[in-house]
């Protein structure tokens, strides 16, 4: 990280503040914290993988995996945060655009902590790109670049 992101004021959100910034609900909102935001820049956060989750009932019964379709989900909104908490764009709908270079790494269960990092690389009118990482224990589950759309 460069020295003049480390003096960039930083930002986090609980539950309620993450509500306030995303449109998504239950079922579908798949960040439970963000840590970290340096709004227009990066947004570090995660997701709490509980067997309690319904998508368990099927997938699959008796060898539970997150799937990686929901890991993906899970990083477009929290990619979306980078520029949702920025003022000017405050309130505006950030909508999956595409998607880049996908790898999948590791097995995501119930009980892991998936942990996300997501990374503004450019931005050129109301179209963004994010380069992301969802991990366990220190271990990447899946990694990608991700395109948006602002309306």
């Amino acid at each position: 990280m460069t020295e003049e992101l480390m003096n960039e004021e930083k930002l986090s959100f609980d539950i309620l503040g993450i509500m306030k910034l995303l449109p998504h609900r239950y079922p579908f909102l798949l960040v439970d914290r963000i840590t970290e935001c340096v709004p227009g820049k990066y947004v570090k956060g995660y997701k709490n993988i509980t067997m309690n989750e319904d998508l368990f009932n099927g997938h699959f019964p008796n060898n539970p995996i997150f799937p990686g379709v929901l890991q993906i989900e899970a990083l477009a909104q929290i990619s979306a945060c980078i520029l949702l908490a920025k003022p000017e764009y405050a309130g505006k709908l950030v909508l999956f655009a595409g998607i880049d270079s996908v790898k999948f790494k590791r097995v995501v269960r119930p009980g892991d902590k998936l942990e996300f990092y997501a990374e503004l690389i450019k931005l050129r009118g109301p179209f963004g790109k994010t380069k992301v990482v969802a991990s366990v224990d220190g271990e990447v589950a899946c990694e990608a670049e991700l395109m948006c759309a602002l309306k």
